[in-house]
């Protein structure tokens, strides 16, 4: 199968109908085996690459930066993945640095480089607790005006980007580790409610737009992912327009594999797309400094994507709207930084080689 009968059969996709209605929150409604222990045996023909190979979308979390400057870097991309997500491009700090003010540069030049390249885009993402310019920090008014900065901001990024951008991140991050709402700016000044709302005004913005809940953990603990679950069963009652359920996995070698599956299994009995949004597996989770790679921690790693994909792979084909690796080598990761650490926890080592892992995800399909 080529690229374009790939992409074509997962752009397909409806989106859940609904009438619109803008009251208030709490009146919100709307109608609606690893085959290589060495890098170097790895002989992959050309074509034989994670888009011409997978049954289903396979995506990279990309720094722009690195994508204009770096020619490794944006090969790969080009050549592997089908659909790309904004790492930090879409997000609000880096769209609108003041109310009044839209920064569209660098957001575009990702979806001109999908368009040139025949890559799906993902957007990354809408509301957000994190990451937000000061202006929202200091931003004056009760509600109205919060539910009219709020609204502005979704339908304005949304519709510069209709048609464009494929699916959304509606909201990113909003569940605690116990399950509950997190007290975040959103809901201290919109209630509990801002989740619909988002979705709501998202959904007007661009009909035709796959609309997701994000968030991390949900492999680790049940409480998190159970209480998102929850709220998103709710959201299906009351008919708000969400199509989808983003689980990034964020994760660790030594992870039992069990939880993985759990957490989709649980997930997909939704009956809502799952996205596995943000992948990358740690090997060095205790941040040892001292810590070196070697050959037995690839092929853990290798393990434990082929295991992920093989547990994606086999959910309903209809809910399967693709895995997104979270940046491209392992010199790129967020992981070193935020940690402090050596480690290495993606497909490709920072001098651009495929590693066992690679293969493993491969083999997960297998």
């Amino acid at each position: 199968m080529n690229n374009f009968k790939i992409l074509l059969a997962f752009l397909v996709i409806g989106c859940t109908s609904c009438a619109k209605n803008d009251s208030e929150p709490n009146q919100v409604t709307a109608d609606k085996t690893i085959a290589a222990t060495d890098v170097s045996t790895l002989k992959l023909s050309d074509d034989n690459t994670f888009q011409n190979t997978l049954p289903f979308p396979i995506g990279v979390g990309i720094n722009m930066g690195i994508l204009k400057r770096d020619s490794r870097y944006r090969d790969i991309v080009i050549k592997e993945y089908n659909s790309i997500s904004a790492e930090t491009a879409m997000k609000m700090k880096s769209l609108r640095p003041s109310a009044t003010t839209y920064k569209w540069s660098e957001a575009d030049d990702l979806v001109k480089f999908a368009e040139e390249n025949n890559k799906r885009v993902y957007g990354h993402a809408l509301i957000w607790g994190n990451s937000l310019p000061g202006w929202v920090k200091d931003f004056k008014g009760g509600y109205p005006e919060w539910k009219q900065m709020f609204k502005a901001h979704i339908t304005q990024v949304v519709k510069h980007f209709k048609g464009k951008v494929v699916a959304w991140d509606v909201i990113n991050e909003a569940f605690a580790d116990n399950g509950d709402l997190k007290n975040t700016i959103w809901r201290q000044k919109l209630g509990p409610n801002y989740i619909d709302m988002a979705f709501i005004f998202a959904h007007r913005a661009d009909p035709s737009a796959i609309l997701f809940i994000n968030d991390y953990g949900m492999e680790y603990g049940n409480n998190k992912r159970r209480g998102l679950v929850k709220y998103v069963e709710g959201m299906i009652e009351r008919g708000i327009p969400i199509d989808g359920i983003g689980t990034q996995f964020h994760s660790r070698v030594n992870l039992p594999d069990a939880k993985f599956s759990r957490a989709l299994n649980e997930i997909a009995a939704t009956g809502l797309k799952v996205h596995i949004s943000e992948m990358e597996i740690s090997l060095n989770p205790a941040s040892l400094q001292s810590l070196l790679l070697s050959s037995l921690l690839e092929r853990e790693q290798a393990a434990k994507y082929e295991y992920i994909v093989r547990s994606y792979n086999a959910l309903p084909k209809k809910q399967q709207f693709g895995i997104t690796l979270w940046n491209v080598t392992d010199k790129d990761s967020w992981v070193l930084n935020y940690y402090d650490r050596p480690d290495w926890p993606l497909p490709f080592d920072g001098n651009y080689q495929k590693k066992p892992a690679y293969q493993g995800i491969l083999d997960g399909v297998n």
